[in-house]
């Protein structure tokens, strides 16, 4: 396709007066300035007051790689042709087996591409002394680009006979959905970078997320370009930063990605930092969300929220903490479930495949009311300075379920009872394998306290020493096949036979925090998965605030 910008001057028999008027009122394009760098990376820049031919191509279009030739001729026959490449490992290619010149431009973030607006590759510009357009060429027209060529003036020695009479072009890099969006928003100054997917009027948008597979079974917010943006006023950190890389599909997570899922969830602005923090914890190795999120057993993220933050922005750490109706605990859980989803491809069914699975799949996540109790709050239990803002991330099966004490009156009397409850966790004779969150309500601990003082460490080790059974009761009988295996007990030493067997591996792995109204006696547990390298690893982050 040929296009003119001054068709008036290819009418040589118009009169001098006519030409001129003609000449004064074309509306010349004045073809974008840029400066690219050679395969030795030195600077090229364009307009550079002569006339000047500029050809964009790409490594793997066939037509490109026809014409190669010919450019190689042009480009040793004088210094007015730019050849611009659109990736660095094609430019370096094509460098190489045509035996180039050092004038073979990299154009890999296809900048310029977009802004001289080329959709067709190769693209031949003719431009004058002054950066405006004459003449252009897409597609590849053998008897159009002989003409463009010697009408431009050069004297290279080119055998047009020996290329076919036209070939179509390739589509530019610049208008490949994957980077049009980019360019389009680096043009406007805009910092999304996402793909956008357009809606037709007539469909419903939150049918239309139901049908992408966006949700988790519940309706979304749409993450419209001004939600997103608004999303990312929430942290000072670049939109395009890779916070994580999210199995399965091992997707890098951008801060940008991160905030479309929590647009999704119905996240507000000032809770973006607490979730790029919950999932740079769920994506470390210790926390292992690939198995968390891959067990048949159904396992999930538990997040707790320590720090100024959690009354900055509204978490609820009282009445109904674990439950529903605060935006805040609803809508962070949420969003990191989402973005593991949608960025990383846990997908129910796919490698996502719980037997039963659990609500807390939608979302669980709530602060800890560190202001209530006298013990440590859970995030300087793990190095955190006291006003650090921290989420910590908790692999849990099932939960919560509600430990029912209104009777006991003694510390030791409530621990001892809390530890017949966590007896259960998993099945009464699953012994030294998982790990428990521990959540006391108000109430509780005023009885834990009511005799004085009564540490965190105390109530741990009185429950990891409560919850111990003798060893001949956890083999395998006739009314359950879960416990030890008879033949590995008949081989036991009678001293073994005759011992202990704890419920935890160790005391540590009751992890304990509070939260709840101060009103009603029902603490809750959530029990956990595999615990230790083998599972998931309990894993604390720092949130940075903006």
């Amino acid at each position: 396709m040929t296009i003119d910008s001054n068709n008036s001057n290819s009418n040589s028999n118009s009169n001098n007066s006519n030409s001129n008027s003609n000449s004064n009122n074309t509306i010349k394009t004045r073809l974008p300035a840029f400066s690219l760098k050679n395969i030795d990376h030195q600077a090229v820049s364009f307009p550079n007051n002569q006339p000047t031919l500029i050809c964009f191509i790409k490594k793997d279009c066939p037509t490109c790689e026809l014409i190669m030739p010919l450019l190689a001729a042009q480009l040793a026959a004088n210094d007015k042709l730019l050849l611009i490449g659109q990736t660095s490992a094609g430019n370096l290619a094509l460098h190489h087996q045509y035996s180039l010149p050092n004038s073979l431009l990299d154009d890999s973030n296809l900048k310029v591409s977009f802004a001289f607006d080329i959709e067709i590759v190769p693209t031949l510009i003719w431009a004058n002394e002054s950066g405006e357009l004459v003449r252009q060429e897409e597609g590849f027209v053998r008897d159009d680009w002989q003409a463009l060529i010697q009408a431009f003036g050069t004297q290279a020695n080119i055998k047009w006979d020996q290329y076919p009479q036209w070939r179509v072009g390739c589509g530019s890099l610049s208008v490949d959905p994957d980077n049009a969006d980019r360019l389009q928003a680096e043009a406007e100054n805009s910092p999304l970078r996402a793909r956008k997917i357009e809606i037709a009027s007539a469909d419903d948008e939150f049918e239309f997320m139901f049908d992408q597979g966006f949700t988790d079974g519940l309706p979304v917010v749409p993450p419209t370009p001004e939600r997103v943006i608004r999303m990312l006023s929430g942290t000072q950190r670049d939109p395009q930063e890779i916070v994580a890389i999210v199995p399965p599909n091992m997707a890098p997570a951008s801060v940008e990605k991160l905030a479309i899922n929590a647009v999704l969830a119905g996240c507000k602005a000032e809770y973006l930092p607490v979730v790029i923090a919950a999932l740079e914890a769920a994506c470390t190795d210790e926390f292992n969300i690939h198995g968390v999120m891959a067990t048949t057993m159904g396992a999930s993220p538990v997040m707790v929220v320590n720090g100024p933050i959690r009354e900055r922005i509204g978490m609820n750490m009282k009445l109904s903490a674990l439950g529903q109706g605060n935006r805040a605990n609803a809508t962070i859980g949420r969003a990191l479930r989402l973005a593991i989803r949608n960025i990383g491809g846990a997908v129910p069914g796919g490698t996502e495949r719980p037997t039963l699975s659990n609500p807390m799949k939608f979302t669980m996540c709530f602060a800890e009311w560190q202001e209530r109790t006298p013990w440590q709050p859970l995030h300087v239990e793990r190095g955190f300075d006291a006003q650090d803002s921290v989420v910590t991330l908790f692999c849990m099966t099932s939960g919560p379920t509600l430990i029912v004490d209104q009777k006991s009156l003694t510390a030791p009397q409530l621990a001892r009872s809390m530890a017949m409850s966590l007896e259960h966790v998993h099945h009464p004779k699953a012994y030294m394998s998982s790990d428990c969150l521990l959540v006391v309500c108000p109430e509780h601990l005023d009885t834990l306290m009511r005799d004085g003082h009564y540490t965190k460490q105390q109530l741990r080790q009185q429950i990891f020493e409560a919850s111990s059974k003798p060893v001949h009761q956890l083999v395998e009988d006739d009314q359950s096949g879960m416990g030890i295996p008879a033949a590995k007990f008949a081989q036991m030493s009678e001293q073994t036979k005759n011992g202990q067997l704890t419920k935890f591996a160790s005391a540590d792995d009751i992890h304990i925090v509070v939260a709840g109204s101060d009103a009603g006696k029902f603490s809750g547990a959530f029990h956990g998965w595999v615990n230790g390298p083998t599972g998931s690893m309990v894993v604390s982050k720092k949130i940075q605030e903006a």
